[in-house]
């Protein structure tokens, strides 16, 4: 009785949300208790054909927005895996629940902890509502924290007990570097269109290509996953979110917090429920699948979550979304952020170190960031794609998202913009301390790899270069090795 009461309640918070036409997303009708599928993508933003991105087909992610709702303002909280799922599989951002190291070890003098008293991951929370909890697709958690018990119960959905809900969450993992090529539809250089601050070279376009083509691999795989659904009999009462943990991994994306590091896709499905073909531009964050997903399964944790409901109109007011970046691997940085619909303030806790410190696992997997460096030590880079190859950075950066979306004039020292930097300013420092945010200690600043930029010399640079050029314009059907797997 309990749990039909709760239900009774998010049905008319749902339907009361939906009255307005303008907030319509959803519409009443009592269920059974959801199904909920969380797909993941690895290092992923906006590049998919629904999101208008050049020369790539997704018509299956294209279909299940066409089915729900696209959310187009849409961040994580992390820039790179294991802070954002720290944070998306709690439902706090990282460093409520001191996640925010990624690679977090003993070794760097940085164990992983216990989660705070009262908060648990959103997995015990729904298997205590009665759902079975699967891990499938990737075994992959890459979580911060300690967790005592398993956190999913079996690798698939089929394992549940006879009418048992299920939450399942399908991580694909094509989409991380090194990313394979599409052998059934590859992608020509002249189809896609990079950002201007790479280099508009051949080779800067093949390596994007090639993870255009990696995600039409994955989207082929989201297919197979929602046939199953319709062939089992269990589209109509299941939702689907569809999400990226963070953003792409190419230099300027995964790691930092410019868009490309921070925008993820998150498109939701709910037949009956969420209208059809719906775009919405309401400010959304990651951290809003897990609310949304407990609320679902009439869950109200001890302590409230961060994220907001999706379907029950909450985010409509909202003015900001907020995201930061701390140690990666053992390069040593910290930067935060605070972002509206208009204007995004980055501060760089550390700036006396360059972007482009060394990070070892970039090195190894970015063909264009090699490329970027050999072109930066010739002087055959633009000014704008020389921004990021600066030996210290500003300490804050103010952008105009509304007419410099690739952030690349900084307004942090116009005078016509200090109100809004100071405004900012002051939110941002507010959920700095809400979230217990620390900042960088000393021996923090000291720590990691060395800082030094540039990492190599030009000669070096170029032999690496040169032994990433085969691999980036290798054949689809290629059995190449990855040149620097083992490095």
């Amino acid at each position: 009785m309990e749990e039909k009461v709760k239900y009774l309640l998010l049905s008319l918070i749902i339907f009361t949300a939906s009255c307005s036409t303008s907030e319509k997303t959803v519409t009443q009708e009592e269920t059974p208790k959801p199904n909920i599928l969380w797909i993941m993508l690895e290092d992923w933003g906006y590049q998919l054909s629904c999101y208008g991105e050049p020369g790539i087909s997704t018509p299956n992610v294209d279909q299940l927005a066409a089915e729900g709702a696209r959310y187009t303002n849409s961040f994580c909280t992390a820039p790179v895996c294991s802070p954002s799922r720290s944070a998306m599989m709690t439902g706090f951002h990282q460093h409520f629940v001191g996640a925010e190291q990624h690679r977090t070890a003993a070794k760097f003098g940085l164990p992983k902890q216990d989660l705070p008293e009262g908060i648990k991951p959103i997995t015990a929370h729904l298997k205590e509502a009665g759902y079975h909890t699967a891990l499938m697709q990737s075994a992959k958690t890459d979580l911060n924290f300690i967790h005592g018990e398993d956190l999913f119960d079996s690798r698939d959905w089929k394992n549940r007990e006879e009418g048992q809900p299920f939450f399942a969450q399908a991580t694909f993992q094509w989409t991380h570097r090194k990313w394979r090529r599409d052998s059934i539809a590859p992608i020509s250089t002249e189809d896609v269109v990079v950002p201007p601050y790479y280099p508009q070279t051949d080779l800067v376009k093949r390596d994007w290509a090639n993870g255009l083509e990696a995600m039409q691999l994955v989207d082929r795989q989201v297919g197979k996953l929602l046939k199953r659904l319709d062939d089992e009999g269990l589209t109509e009462n299941t939702i689907v979110f569809l999400i990226g943990d963070n953003g792409r991994c190419m230099p300027r994306g995964k790691q930092f917090l410019y868009d490309g590091g921070m925008q993820v896709p998150i498109i939701v499905r709910w037949p009956g429920k969420v209208e059809k073909a719906t775009v919405l531009e309401d400010l959304a964050s990651t951290l809003d699948i897990s609310k949304t997903i407990l609320d679902l399964a009439g869950v109200t944790p001890d302590v409230p979550l961060h994220g907001r409901n999706l379907l029950d109109g909450s985010i409509k007011d909202r003015e900001f979304v907020f995201a930061a970046r701390d140690k990666m691997d053992s390069t040593y940085d910290a930067m935060r952020a605070i972002r509206s619909k208009e204007y995004k303030l980055i501060h760089n806790l550390m700036p006396e170190r360059p972007y482009l410190q060394l990070n070892k696992y970039k090195e190894r997997s970015y063909p264009t960031l090699a490329e970027m460096n050999v072109l930066f030590m010739k002087g055959e880079l633009n000014a704008d794609q020389q921004k990021f190859m600066a030996s210290v950075k500003p300490e804050f950066e103010l952008y105009d998202m509304i007419n410099d979306p690739y952030e690349l004039n900084n307004l942090a020292d116009d005078p016509a913009y200090k109100e809004i930097k100071e405004s900012y300013l002051q939110k941002l420092n507010a959920w700095r301390q809400s979230v217990n945010d620390e900042g960088v200690s000393e021996d923090f600043r000291k720590g990691g790899w060395p800082a030094d930029f540039p990492t190599r010399t030009l000669e070096d640079w170029e032999a690496h270069l040169e032994g990433f050029k085969p691999w980036v314009y290798r054949e689809p059907n290629s059995k190449m090795k990855h040149p620097y797997s083992k490095w």
